[in-house]
């Protein structure tokens, strides 16, 4: 039996990852900011403050094994990374399982993907085993692009092989319960087949019966019609260069690592609108 800690339980991956585990053999420990809102389930649960608190060291000691779910959009989101890698490293956690990004790279179009190599290499640099879940853009977020019914942005025409969220959760899971087999892969998680923004908006008018399009934009248009929210400069980035990464052709990569782990297909963007 082997401990593993989950960090993000109180997010959509970590929940579900927990669920996933949840009548296996192993024993879990969840580490969350909220106790209200940890899932209910046999488990422990670690109250921090947040990836930064140094409580976290206290909270992994014993871990055979953690899933690191990258945390919350910020502009310190890199420090707070940072400072769970070495609360984990200073309480002996073995293996780290990070959910990254596809194609992390120091000059990645899209700005946070930027944040996430800088991640891997400080896990790189902990000493612990570790696996890589690089996942594209979420399949569940793209119909969530539609402002009223238009999904405005500078992709072009440019493809994205997005993958759903429960795809993601289930091969972190299939990892999580034999981490050794795992140790210094890297696996690139994508949806069955790459898809445009055009098709996506198709797809949703056609299985929802609400009216959507998309439409391009530049990227001074992009900016423009994002700068009234009020938004910090890296968020503003962050939004537009999702879109520009899809042009550049930065996420349309298609694999078979989601089979590979899961053994099953992944989610297309039809299947998971049925459900």
């Amino acid at each position: 039996m082997a401990r593993i800690a989950i960090t993000g339980a109180t997010g959509r991956i970590g929940g579900m990852v927990a669920r996933l585990l949840e009548d296996g053999p192993d024993e879990l420990a969840l580490i969350v900011s909220d106790a209200s809102r940890a899932p209910e389930g046999p488990w422990q649960v670690h109250v921090t403050s947040g990836y930064a608190d140094p409580a976290n060291e206290q909270a992994l000691v014993g871990a055979d094994v953690l899933l690191m779910v990258s945390a919350a959009e910020s502009e310190d989101r890199l420090g707070q990374h940072e400072a769970l890698i070495a609360s984990a490293a200073a309480a002996g956690v073995p293996h780290v399982v990070y959910t990254s990004f596809l194609g992390a790279g120091p000059d990645a179009t899209f700005t946070l993907s930027r944040t996430h190599w800088a991640t891997e290499q400080a896990i790189r640099a902990s000493g612990m085993a570790f696996t890589l879940l690089r996942d594209s853009f979420y399949l569940d977020f793209l119909p969530q692009m539609a402002v009223d019914g238009v999904i405005a942005g500078p992709a072009g025409d440019g493809v994205v092989g997005a993958v759903a969220q429960a795809d993601v959760a289930a091969s972190a899971a299939a990892v999580l319960a034999g981490p050794a087999r795992h140790a210094g892969a890297t696996y690139n998680l994508t949806g069955p087949r790459a898809i445009g923004l055009a098709q996506v908006a198709e797809t949703v008018t056609r299985l929802t019966g609400v009216p959507t399009t998309y439409r391009d934009e530049t990227v001074e248009e992009a900016y423009a019609s994002r700068a009234r929210h009020g938004v910090p400069d890296w968020q503003l980035d962050a939004w537009v260069s999702t879109y520009t990464a899809i042009a550049a052709g930065e996420v349309a990569l298609v694999t078979d690592d989601v089979r590979a782990l899961t053994g099953r297909e992944p989610l297309s963007l039809e299947q998971l609108l049925a459900r």
